[in-house]
This record gives C-alpha cells, structure tokens and sequence, in this order.
C-alpha cells in the first residue's frame, strides 16, 4: 500500500472495491433522571412529550455555581450493556471535557469519557446477510451527556429562518459503542445495528424508538481498491453524522462506497493525516452532503472533569450487574430453533420484540401446564408460536398494537390450544375465538366457556352428522358421484356444504368419515 500521505496516481483501472466499516452508535439511555442531574430525561417514556425548555435546571443550562452529580442508573445501564458485548468493564474509570462550541450546548463543553472508558474490548456475532457468522469487534463503550437539539420551524410547522434551541435532550445519558471496522457490506451494518438495537431493548436501558433519536448511528466508511496492475489503496474515512433509521443507514453506505470509487478515479486521493471528513444524509435526495473536515481528539482539547469523581467498579458490583442480564435475542433464537425445532423466520419474529418474546414465553407456560409435564415442551412452544405468528400478528397489524397489548392473557391462548389439541374446535373458530378473547368484555372468560355460548364446539354427533352430510349428498350428486369413485378433490364441495348449513360447527374430519361411509362401503 502506497504512503498515507500519497496521493495516487488514478490512472490504473479499479478492479475490484470493497467497503470497510466502523461503526459509532448513540443509545440515549432510558433513567428517569439525566446523566448528571435530577431533572426527568427526556428519553424515559414519562416525559416523550413534555413542552420544549421544560426539563431543564441549573445543571443542564449551566448556570454559575451549578455542580453535576453522577447517576448511578446510568452507569449500571452502560455496565450491563457492555457485558452483554463480551466487553471488559473498567474498574476504574472517569471523566472528561471535550471543548466545543455548539448553540445546543450551554456549557461550551460535553462532559464524557476519553481514555478511560467504562467498558471496553468486546465483540458481538450476526449472521450476516450471505448467512455465515461474523465477528463485530467492540473497541468500547463510554458514557457521556447528549446535547440539546436545534429546530428551524415554529409550532404547526411553519417555516423559521433561525434556529429554536430545545434543551430538554441535553443532559440524557448517553452511550457510543464504537466499533472496529469488521463491517464489509451495507446490509451486514443494518443487521448489526437491528442485532444491538435488540440488545438494547432486551436490557431495558432504551426503548430503542428510532424516531425519537433513541439510538443514532454514525458509520465511519472507507473503500479498499485494488487495481489491474495489482496495487491497492485506501479511500479517506468519511463518517456519516447521525443516522437514525435503517433505511438512511443503508442508503448512506451504499451512496458512499458508489461515490468513494468515482471521487477516488478523480483525484487519487487516499487515507492519510488529515483527510477524514464528515458529511450528513440528505433522506429526500438520497445523497451524502459535506458538513466539515473531521476533528481530530486533540481539537477538542480533552482534560478531566475536575467536578466529578472517576468511577471504581468492585468485582461485587460487577457480579451483581452481570446478574440482571437476561437471555439475550441471539441466544434466545438459537434455543428456539433447537429445542422447540422453530424456523429461523419465526425465531426471529418472536424475538424482535422483547415484550412478544416474553408474552410468547409466559404462552409457552401456561400451554405446557395445561398439557402435563409429560408432554415434550417442544409441542406447546410450536403451538404458541403458530398462534401469535398468525392470529396473534393478524389482529396486532389490524390494531395497530403490539400482541401483548391485545388484550388476551397467556392462560386463554393455551386454552384455545388445548381445545385445537382434542378436536373440539376447527382452525377457523379457532381464530374467531382468538378475537373474541380479546374484546374488553371477554378478558377473564374461559376460552371453553365463550366457544360454547357463540357455538364454535364443533359437533361430533352422528346422527346430526349423517343428516348434514345427506343434505350435501343431495346438493352435490356430481360431487358425490365423484368422491365415491375414489376421486378426493371431490370431498371439497361437499364438505363446504356441510359447513356452510352447520354454520362451522361440524368436525370437517368426521364429516369426511361419514362421507367415506356413506359413499364408498
């Protein structure tokens, strides 16, 4: 490879590109008080929708006089996530100022954590995009406070030409893992960032709402070419500032290797000393814009908070931490996949969301309760999953609701299994039953009990059986010709008759029995 300072010479053609990515990601942490004061946070969901200006105090507006306090929530929070990551935690770390002038930031610096930070040295594993499994390095983890936030329009949207300073985000505890640059591919960078978004949620340090700019990522891309005449370079590093959907993740990655390559075949500039950049994402043209040459760590001229005290972390603490960490999604996929013989489709569906992949296992409970200890787990969890994947996720999307929130209780859908496992109801009373128990009104009935009043039992009485099934026989002789001359297909249209007069109520497989009996003895 050519010296940093080089600048190559363009001319050779490109024979092969491939994207090298870092990434830098901002979990605004979820604690009811702010990282260095007692006023609410702005991303506890207490206060989504409290006035602009009001979550402030002397601390956040930096006022004379005003001393920051630590939050120990916050670093526990920042502790359990970096142990999540495999990551060492400090047993000592502490505090600094990065000097900067912003009009978002009072104090004209942002406390946060150079050289010491609270967790370091880690790792997470995806299975990327082609499908193979991929070692994320985590070089650390640090906390520090958020800014404020600039806005450009008045209230009711109307245009503004200056800008509206809104302290209440500033302070909010803050996390920025930041990775090494392992990520190759666009897509691979969305699964790492949905992967940690998960974790994150699991945890139950953020609620991790994109559009809340409760986790922002800032991607640091660069593109390694190699040319026919077997040389390579590096293009500069440019990081891409405050992403906060997948989408604009993805877009701005792809939009960089692109441009990257073509900037490169201009001027055969590579990575060296001050070549860093930093640009924004335009979500409506779909481009990356210039916004500044990249600071280096000694612009900001860095020195420790001499308000604060470091931070001493004892083994017991650690172990006490470490003891609230719960399974996390991507083990949690693997034990679904293993021992309850799910897809990796359906596995993943129950664990995107925290509070449906323990609603579906608490389902998991109350099914196998009901079945006997003797019957394998792996039944009921297939039972559970096929429920909330299909009726559950139907009357969720049409809602507008998470399938926890639907109303019916874990007991009720292993009721509605166990009347599926004995026959007494068919597939489609089945999903009937699912929406009927979850109306208010029917919130505490026993699944068996409403089946019974909105006459959904299917019936199994021979006598009524036969009397349907003549009924159909006689409606359908071609249908009934057919069927008695072995021809299956035919069973269709006369089964459909017999739902259709027992308004659902007949057993589909014993009418086909009948059927059998009656036609082909």
């Amino acid at each position: 490879m050519m010296g940093k300072s080089e600048r190559a010479s363009a001319t050779a053609a490109v024979k092969t590109a491939r994207l090298k990515i870092g990434m830098e990601i901002h979990v605004e942490l979820a604690t009811r008080s702010k990282m260095f004061s007692r006023v609410p946070n702005a991303a506890h969901p207490d206060y989504y929708d409290a006035p602009p200006n009001s979550l402030i105090d002397p601390v956040v507006a930096a006022l004379p006089g005003s001393l920051p306090v630590l939050n120990k929530a916050a670093i526990e929070m920042a502790m359990m996530v970096g142990i999540a990551l495999d990551c060492e935690v400090a047993q000592f770390s502490k505090w600094d100022r990065k000097n900067y002038f912003y009009p978002d930031l009072p104090k004209g610096y942002q406390i946060s954590q150079y050289d010491l930070p609270v967790c370091f040295d880690g790792e997470l594993d995806i299975q990327g995009a082609d499908g193979s499994r991929k070692q994320i390095g985590i070089i650390r983890a640090h906390l520090e406070e958020d800014t404020g936030k600039l806005g450009h329009e008045l209230p009711g949207g109307l245009a503004y030409g200056g800008s509206l300073v809104d302290l209440n985000r500033a302070g909010t505890p803050l996390l920025e893992i930041v990775t090494e640059p392992d990520l190759t591919s666009a897509e691979d960078a969305v699964i790492f960032g949905q992967e940690l978004r998960n974790i994150c949620r699991f945890l139950r340090v953020t609620e991790g709402i994109m559009q809340r700019g409760h986790m922002r990522f800032e991607p640091n891309i660069n593109v390694i070419i190699d040319t026919e005449d077997g040389r390579e370079f590096a293009t500069p590093i440019v990081e891409v500032k405050n992403l906060n959907s997948f989408k604009a993740l993805k877009g701005a990655i792809e939009y960089e290797f692109a441009r990257q390559v073509e900037q490169w075949k201009k001027d055969g500039v590579i990575q060296g000393p001050a070549q860093k950049r930093t640009r924004g994402w335009d979500d409506v043209r779909g481009v990356t814009v210039l916004q500044r040459e990249k600071e280096d760590a000694h612009d900001y001229r860095y020195f420790p908070d001499p308000d604060l005290v470091p931070v001493v972390v004892s083994k017991e603490w650690r172990d006490a931490v470490a003891a609230r960490v719960p399974e996390l999604p991507m083990a949690r996929r693997r034990r679904y996949q293993e021992d309850y013989g799910l897809s990796i489709k359906d596995a993943t569906a129950l664990t995107d969301d925290v509070d449906v992949c323990l609603f579906y296992e608490s389902c998991i409970e109350a099914a196998h309760a009901l079945s006997g200890s003797e019957v394998p787990k792996a039944y009921p969890a297939n039972e559970c999953a096929k429920v909330l994947l299909n009726a559950g996720a139907k009357r969720a999307n049409e809602r507008g609701v998470a399938i926890p929130q639907l109303g019916i209780s874990p007991l009720q859908i292993a009721q509605i299994i166990e009347l599926r496992d004995k026959e007494m109801i068919g597939s489609n009373a089945a999903d009937e039953l699912f929406g009927l128990l979850c109306e208010p009104a029917n919130r505490d009935r026993d699944a068996l009990g409403l089946a019974t009043q909105r006459g959904l039992i299917q019936v199994k009485d021979e006598g009524q059986l036969d009397a349907w099934v003549a009924e159909a026989i006689a409606a359908q002789p071609q249908a009934a010709e057919d069927f008695g001359k072995g021809k299956d297909v035919a069973a269709g249209r006369l089964v459909g008759h017999v739902m259709k007069a027992s308004k659902g109520q007949a057993d589909a497989k014993a009418v086909t029995e009948v059927l059998k009996r009656k036609l082909r003895s």
